[in-house]
């Protein structure tokens, strides 16, 4: 009886996709929990997962499998996709899906795994929070971010500011640094973050009067 044919995965491309999309993923889980500021410790404790596989799944050295990318993606509060898939190809658009996470809304702009993430960042006010109740972040990476509207207030090492629309913030997040809305509006920035090292630039004409 004939069988049919044969597909050798080794000519036929398939496999090596699925491998470039199952490399992808530690890049992607990386991202999102330094974006969140979590250490693998905390992440372990959402999700029931050993720090020694945490570690292994963000450097590529273990194999994400399903059992272990469902309780991720709840963590990160994202659709199962987004840690796994990617954008078709040839179709440029980014289809936004708001998150929520410590009661902001992120909404990310890229979906490129790994490298330089894009997030637009809404946050409610909140006057009475402080950088001692929530405790100040440090994780690798580099961090620039612009204040669309309203105040954000940035606790960065021993500086304590208060930036307002227009304003800029550029910073080694291995500094311990934390950010809220003091109020009295609402207030939206927009966030670049990139691995350590890799700064963003911002070229702008001089305004003479």
């Amino acid at each position: 009886m004939h069988a049919g044919p044969v597909v050798d995965r080794a000519t036929d491309g398939s496999g090596d996709d699925l491998d470039g999309v199952l490399d992808a993923v530690g890049p992607r889980l990386k991202a999102l929990r330094q974006q969140r500021g979590a250490t693998l410790a905390q992440l372990s404790e959402a999700t029931g997962i050993s720090v020694s596989t945490l570690s292994r799944l963000e450097s590529g050295q273990r194999r994400p499998t399903l059992e272990l990318l469902l309780p991720l993606a709840k963590a990160h509060a994202v659709a199962l996709d987004e840690l796994v898939g990617a954008p078709a190809t040839g179709d440029p658009r980014v289809h936004l899906r708001p998150q929520r996470a410590h009661g902001r809304t992120v909404v990310p702009l890229t979906r490129q795994p790994g490298g330089l993430q894009a997030w637009k960042i809404v946050m409610a006010p909140e006057p009475d929070r402080t950088p001692e109740g929530d405790g100040l972040k440090v994780h690798e990476g580099w961090e620039w971010f612009y204040v669309l509207a309203g105040k954000v207030r940035l606790v960065l090492g021993e500086h304590d500011l208060v930036l307002r629309e227009g304003e800029v913030a550029e910073f080694d997040t291995r500094t311990p640094h934390w950010f809220h809305n003091p109020g009295p509006g609402p207030a939206e920035l927009l966030s670049l973050f990139g691995p350590q090292g890799e700064r963003m630039h911002v070229r702008a004409r001089t305004r003479r009067d």
